[in-house]
């Protein structure tokens, strides 16, 4: 059965869309580091990839990886893939309550209409409009980083949208080491989608790969909020060794276990 190995790729998006770029601004981990994966927690990740042989030298098992991709200090991405559509209708339906309030009856003393309508405004929050450019958020309103509903006006701390892997492409795909794509799955924490490859591990050796990631910036256009999309790129590597399928308790060839006779 193939092997699963995880790829974690955080990205600060703040300081990458400032900067234009994810140099320095990505770090990736692997669930190898204990198997000799170089690099945790840089951007300079070097996977380690076993790879391992029968007998007559034909391949014994594959090695699956998955990219993760995650922004740095934005909401968690273990909340539930519905949670800002709940919170939009939730601060909907608290505005309307606050403007039925203000209709029925008139302002409180000390406080008049446009005090109270400036409050329902703010919290119904800023409503991002969406857009056929980016394979990002649709229409959403904008959050700040504790999840709660904010009217955006240029200048408030905002949470990004997570970063999306757009292709996998470069040196190990080019020469047929890994065969990436695109899959669907229920899992809530990856919203449906992610990549993964599936990788020749009977050819060692160490080799590059790009990934094409699209980040959004918060942008306004003719009076509207949208997200613009900013497509960026990933360099990283993975390392195959290669040695003989072994008995994982005898340390040596496939056969029977040495228990001595009764």
């Amino acid at each position: 059965m193939p092997q699963q190995l995880a790829i974690i790729v955080l990205v600060d998006v703040g300081n990458a869309l400032e900067m234009k770029t994810l140099d320095g601004n990505t770090y990736l981990f692997d669930n190898m580091r204990l198997h000799g994966s170089e690099g945790q927690g840089t951007g300079e990740l070097v996977t380690a990839i076993h790879g391992s042989y029968w007998r007559d030298g034909s391949q014994a098992s594959e090695q699956v990886l998955n990219w993760l991709p995650y922004s740095l200090g934005s909401i968690p991405p273990t909340v539930p893939r519905g949670y800002q559509a709940d919170r939009a209708r939730q601060t909907d339906q608290q505005a309307l309550s606050e403007l039925s309030a203000m209709v029925q009856k008139p302002p409180n003393a000390g406080t008049d209409a446009t005090t109270q309508l400036t409050h329902i405004q703010q919290t119904i929050g800023t409503r991002v409009r969406s857009t056929k450019r980016t394979r990002g958020p649709a229409a959403q309103k904008v959050l700040d980083v504790t999840g709660n509903v904010i009217s955006y006006d240029g200048s408030a701390a905002h949470s990004y949208p997570p970063p999306v892997i757009t292709d996998v492409y470069g040196e190990a795909v080019d020469k047929k080491i890994m065969y990436p794509a695109e899959y669907g799955s229920p899992d809530m924490v990856t919203d449906g989608w992610y990549w993964s490859a599936t990788v020749d591990s009977t050819r060692p050796g160490t080799y590059g790969y790009t990934m094409a990631i699209q980040l959004h910036r918060l942008l306004l256009q003719g009076g509207d909020w949208t997200w613009e999309p900013v497509d960026l790129t990933c360099e990283s590597k993975i390392r195959i060794s290669s040695e003989p399928k072994r008995n994982a308790f005898t340390k040596s060839g496939l056969g029977l276990l040495p228990i001595p006779p009764a």
